[in-house]
């Protein structure tokens, strides 16, 4: 925790989530854990993009403002009513996901943002993070260990994305250079390719990052993304982040899972979290087990037909 004495510079860091009502509750504890470890020296600006929430769920939410933080709920319905038909739910991937992908265009007033998805929590300097060199290129994010250390999917990154598996990244911490994306025409060639083709993807929105940015990526130490996995945190553990289908408020034996409990004991939302928890029972877990492995089965059925980025994308 840094020091309480504030001596701000009034640089303010945009940082972005996106969000439903239904994690609304897990927005809370990332958004605690964020302000709890950030520097006192800037301003922040915390930004939810969303289609909808209830306004008791908002109330509390803002519940975390203090000095030099303030959360605004924006509303992005009318800017991707267009679009979101060709939003897909895909396993535990909701079609919020998709929303970063406009940050760039609905706020022009930013060169450099963070996106956070909601089920992490921030234990390090989140200011750290923003003011990395990106070195050119269009963002920065922490390897997709998953994706790295599964050999169904890395199969699936390089036959049917046609990107190496081992410089893959998870999409759900970000640093990005919007002047970048803008001038690579990023969010114009997403909305292009989801127009013209239904293509089958695992992961969706982060299927299409690392295709479209392919080169322009700033691989991070895994510490400031690391998944729920057995494998050696590179640096400080600065974010962890419950990617994988076991969530802490879900199953007791989630590794880092005591990092989540740390802030969500003191949410207005944890009596929630807590009826969720115990309302998750065998039957419930039994089916996201299946699950786990029907889309190892998934990945290898994308890669066997005829439709991907590989034989439909030539010459990108």
């Amino acid at each position: 925790m840094t020091n309480d004495i504030r001596y701000t510079t009034h640089e303010e860091i945009p940082i972005f989530f996106t969000t439903d009502d239904r994690y609304v509750p897990y927005l809370d504890v990332a958004i605690s854990s964020l302000i709890r470890n950030a520097s006192k020296a800037y301003n922040y600006r915390l930004i939810i993009l969303n289609t909808g929430i209830k306004q008791e769920s908002i109330d509390l939410v803002k519940r975390n403002e203090c000095e030099g933080f303030t959360i605004d709920f924006v509303d992005i319905t009318e800017q991707v009513k267009d679009i979101q038909s060709r939003f897909k739910n895909v396993y535990h991937f909701s079609v919020v996901t998709y929303y970063r992908l406009f940050i760039a265009s609905l706020f022009p007033q930013y060169d450099r943002v963070i996106y956070l998805d909601c089920d992490l929590v921030v234990l390090g300097d989140i200011a750290e993070l923003y003011h990395i060199d990106l070195g050119g290129n269009i963002f920065a994010a922490g390897p997709e260990m998953f994706v790295q250390s599964t050999p169904e999917f890395r199969i699936y990154a390089e036959k049917a994305l046609g990107v190496n598996p081992d410089g893959y990244v998870n999409a759900g911490v970000l640093v990005v250079d919007l002047a970048q994306f803008r001038t690579h025409r990023i969010e114009e060639k997403f909305i292009e390719l989801i127009t013209r083709h239904d293509f089958d993807l695992l992961d969706p929105d982060q299927a299409y990052l690392n295709y479209l940015c392919d080169g322009k990526i700033l691989t991070l130490p895994s510490g400031w993304n690391k998944e729920p996995l057995p494998i050696p945190c590179e640096g400080d553990l600065n974010i962890v982040h419950y990617a994988l289908y076991k969530k802490p408020w879900q199953y007791d034996d989630v590794m880092y899972g005591e990092h989540f409990w740390q802030y969500a004991e003191k949410s207005p939302f944890y009596g929630e979290i807590m009826e969720r928890k115990e309302a998750f029972g065998d039957d419930e877990k039994a089916e996201k087990s299946a699950m786990a492995h029907e889309i190892l089965d998934h990945a290898l059925k994308i890669v066997d037909s005829d439709y991907t980025f590989v034989t439909k994308l030539c010459g990108r």
